[in-house]
């Protein structure tokens, strides 16, 4: 198994996408990115830590590449929103790729490439971050009643119903072969 971070706007909704995966054991919501030691939600929603709300992907490469990882990720969220995604405002709603050694750092610049290639007159944001030095940025799982955040409450709640079916419907469309049966 390996894994991938990636932040691509509020939480629940990544994970919601990337639990319909094929070769996906394991997505965990957390915050990376950032100044303060095991952040809060209330904390990072504030925008003062510099964390990002993301998710921790485990998958299986010899289902699911990590180049396709990433070009699902990108083509399942706006990559060209600069600290947004629709209405969640802030940096903790920035669009960015977390490597966590200089493969998955190639494979991230790769994967923004073939994004901006694929749409012409448009140009992904999205920021490759926490590789200074080599190491990998600190991951910090989010609080509890945030993990499988869709399947529970997310059904109850009108800003996940608005915003979570018409990125699981991209995801059916644009990566058919990707999607769990």
């Amino acid at each position: 198994m390996t894994q991938a971070i990636i932040a691509g706007g509020c939480f629940w909704c990544t994970e919601a996408v990337f639990r319909d995966v094929v070769g996906v054991s394991e997505v965990e919501s957390g915050y990376i990115g950032g100044t303060v030691e095991n952040p809060t939600y209330k904390q990072v929603c504030s925008g003062s830590t510099g964390h990002a709300e993301g998710i921790r992907v485990t998958f299986d490469p010899d289902v699911i590449s990590l180049a396709e990882i990433y070009d699902v990720f990108l083509g399942t969220h706006d990559p060209t929103q600069l600290n947004r995604q629709g209405n969640d405002v802030g940096t903790q709603y920035r669009s960015a790729i977390f490597p966590l050694d200089d493969a998955q750092k190639a494979e991230a610049e790769a994967a923004i490439a073939r994004w901006n290639a694929d749409h012409p007159g448009q140009e992904a944001v999205t920021t490759i971050e926490g590789t200074e030095g080599g190491l990998a940025a600190t991951w910090f799982p989010a609080e509890d009643y945030h993990q499988e955040y869709w399947e529970g409450e997310g059904q109850r709640n009108p800003y996940c119903l608005a915003v979570i079916p018409p990125k699981l419907m991209k995801l059916r469309k644009s990566f058919q072969d990707k999607v769990k049966g």
